[in-house]
């Protein structure tokens, strides 16, 4: 049985926590920002956590990170 390959493309996006919960950044973060109030732009800077459905998903496609 040879080694299953991890989807770089997940790692890039997504982390996986100490308790095999999944975060991802939150969107709209990118340009067109400075119209933008204070109280929005630091909402945008936290991590969101993924659905758990979502989490399966993404989590069967990162075989040895977590």
């Amino acid at each position: 049985m040879p080694k299953l390959k991890t989807k770089k493309a997940l790692v890039k996006k997504f982390k996986v926590t100490k308790n095999k919960k999944v975060t991802r950044r939150k969107t709209g973060q990118n340009h067109c920002n400075s119209k933008n109030t204070g109280a929005e732009g630091r909402k945008k800077r936290g991590d969101v956590r993924l659905f758990k459905a979502d989490e399966q998903n993404v989590l069967k496609g990162m075989p040895y990170t977590y």
